[in-house]
């Protein structure tokens, strides 16, 4: 299969995956994308672990149900951002608005993204304070619907389980140049959940 259809077959897989979590919630539904993950991870062409012989599976932050909750989206003007990488390069952005959230008794802002390249699609990095301790210093994804990662919304509230962030490839192999969390989608508290690195709890 040449590279083009395998990761074709690569993003179709991962969308297939969150679809599935938007048919459930709890721990069960957490479980399941975790494996699906790992089995994608270890055996896929388009994985992006360099030595899948070694590979074990993913680590994560145990899962907490306090950690999913819904944000307002609020809209804004368009504003054309260009979100650094962890290499080479950026990514062109719309920025479309502000998405405010409480979780543990914590207010949040991040700001919500729109792809301007190839068809489009949501973009919701961040960073927090676990970062470049148990997370990548460059933060985490929750949603970026161009590779298929969509936790869904219901009119302008829209899905934040952060049980569900996740590392850029950047962090499993140099191959990979990844768009990285602006500064200003910097959360001022730990996020205690989702892929965290390797290490003791």
């Amino acid at each position: 299969m040449s590279a083009t259809l395998d990761l074709w077959d690569y993003r179709r897989r991962v969308s297939e995956i969150y679809a599935r979590v938007r048919e459930g919630q709890g721990i069960g539904a957490w479980e399941r994308w975790r494996e699906e993950r790992d089995q994608l991870f270890a055996h896929h062409p388009q994985t992006p672990i360099e030595a899948t012989v070694r590979f074990t599976g993913l680590p994560y932050f145990p899962y907490d149900p306090g950690w999913r909750i819904t944000g307002a989206l609020l809209p804004e003007e368009d504003e054309t951002l260009d979100v650094g990488h962890s290499g080479e390069g950026a990514t062109s952005f719309l920025r479309v608005g502000t998405v405010q959230f409480e979780a543990k008794g914590r207010a949040g802002r991040l700001g919500l993204y729109w792809l301007t390249g190839y068809g489009g699609g949501v973009f919701l990095p961040f960073r927090d304070l676990t970062n470049g301790d148990l997370t990548y210093g460059g933060g985490r994804y929750l949603l970026d619907s161009a590779k298929g990662a969509d936790l869904g919304h219901d009119g302008d509230l829209i899905v934040l389980d952060f049980n569900y962030a996740y590392h850029p490839s950047c962090v499993h192999s140099s191959r990979w140049s990844c768009p990285l969390a602006p500064a200003e989608n910097r959360l001022d508290f730990p996020v205690t959940a989702g892929e965290r690195l390797p290490g003791p709890a």
